[in-house]
């Protein structure tokens, strides 16, 4: 018995001893001892009943429960989570209203109490969150508006096979476009993107990480595969470096994703496929979203109207622009002189125009990568970000609003 509960024993029992005693009045005894006349008297009558442990404290549950959830929902609820062992309360009710629309259904904290009395559910210690210091994400409006892509964090399978799970979503329905082990690669993403907007269509912008295989260090951020969006009409949204929180709903996805199909690992690369192939096939058609009211993605993504190309043209420029194609080297030449520009954009075309003061523009699509300046020497932007945590230097009005570096 915890010693903090049978030093309140020992105190009942000693405060109605000092009473008998006759040495001290009621009053007395209730300022000595911290508690009220009524709670004296309700001691004093359980010990006069002749329980013989009336020093005990007593349940203080009723006896009778007109709300009590029915028995066989109770056993429906169960058998539900046992069949959705990592679904919550508000998703299960989700599904028990789909499933048996016929029922009227407790709520989801008096489901979650029911998991809790079945022993269905740990305990979970509570973080107090982080203030919020980033600007809201791009609105999205519609289904293909924006897809996030993503490495979840590499693991190995029991055999020691190292998996690098590729993942991409669309930000509007949470559809899980599709989940691949893939090395972090230019040369092994692009056909996977490739297979993807074949069977998805085009979408409007990809919200990805700063680093390779989708971001760089050089022009505009740019690596091979951004340009290659770049000229399918994709615009690409970096997040800031060490920023995952600006990848929030991917982020969230993939929490999910690594509860439920790494945690332990399958034996080898083909099973650990075979999970994420049933995992997506789950999560777009069978999981409530809370986002969604509850609806599972599969019910609001729909594929995009811009197909992919047989063949994708050169970027199209105006006419008081000078077009050069970016040698094997990175390098342009440029009055007679070598000029490297990136190595990102090896046999893409790029526009130079002149600006007024006297720098050359050089632009790739509709994308300001960087000036050539007077000394013919090149500076190039860093990519578009929203919500820049650093302040703009100056920048003359008429250059891109790109944050030189």
């Amino acid at each position: 018995m915890p010693f903090v509960e049978t030093c309140r024993m020992d105190q009942r029992v000693q405060m109605l001893s000092d009473h008998a005693s006759g040495n001290w009045s009621v009053s007395d005894l209730c300022r000595r001892y911290g508690v009220s006349r009524d709670t004296f008297y309700e001691w004093r009558r359980r010990r006069d009943s002749g329980a013989e442990d009336w020093f005990v404290d007593r349940s203080h549950a009723p006896h009778h429960c007109p709300q009590r959830t029915d028995a066989s929902q109770v056993a429906t609820i169960v058998d539900l989570r046992r069949r959705f062992p990592h679904m919550g309360p508000r998703k299960l009710l989700a599904i028990l209203r789909r499933e048996h629309p016929e029922s009227a259904w407790p709520s989801a904290s008096t489901i979650g109490g029911v998991l809790k009395q079945a022993g269905l559910i740990a305990p979970e210690r509570r973080r107090r969150p982080a203030l919020a210091q980033q600007r809201p994400f791009a609105a999205v409006h519609a289904p293909n508006d924006e897809w996030a892509a993503d490495f979840k964090g590499w693991f190995r399978t029991q055999d020691g096979a190292r998996i690098d799970p590729l993942t991409l979503t669309d930000g509007f329905s949470r559809y899980l476009l599709g989940i691949a082990i893939t090395p972090q690669t230019i040369e092994a993403t692009m056909p996977l993107f490739l297979d993807a907007f074949r069977r998805h269509g085009l979408p409007s912008a990809i919200r990805c990480d700063n680093g390779s295989p989708f971001g760089s260090t050089g022009a505009c951020g740019l690596t091979r595969l951004s340009a290659w969006w770049l000229k399918l009409g994709i615009e690409p949204h970096f997040v800031h470096p060490a920023s995952p929180q600006e990848n929030g709903r991917h982020e969230r996805m993939h929490r999910t994703l690594k509860a439920q199909t790494s945690r332990p690992p399958a034996s080898n690369a083909i099973e650990q496929q075979a999970r994420f192939d049933a995992f997506r096939d789950h999560f777009n058609r069978e999981r409530p979203h809370e986002a969604l009211d509850q609806r599972p993605p599969a019910e609001l993504y729909t594929v995009s109207t811009r197909q992919m190309p047989d063949r994708i043209e050169d970027p199209w420029y105006d006419a008081d622009h000078q077009v050069r194609r970016v040698r094997s080297s990175g390098e342009i030449m440029w009055h007679g002189e070598r000029i490297f520009v990136s190595e990102a954009l090896v046999g893409e075309v790029i526009g130079i125009a002149e600006l007024e003061t006297g720098d050359q523009i050089v632009r790739f699509c509709h994308y300001d990568i960087g000036i050539i300046d007077r000394l013919r020497v090149f500076r190039r932007f860093a990519p578009p970000r929203e919500g820049l945590r650093y302040a703009p230097q100056h920048a003359d009005p008429e250059l891109s609003t790109i944050i030189p570096v």
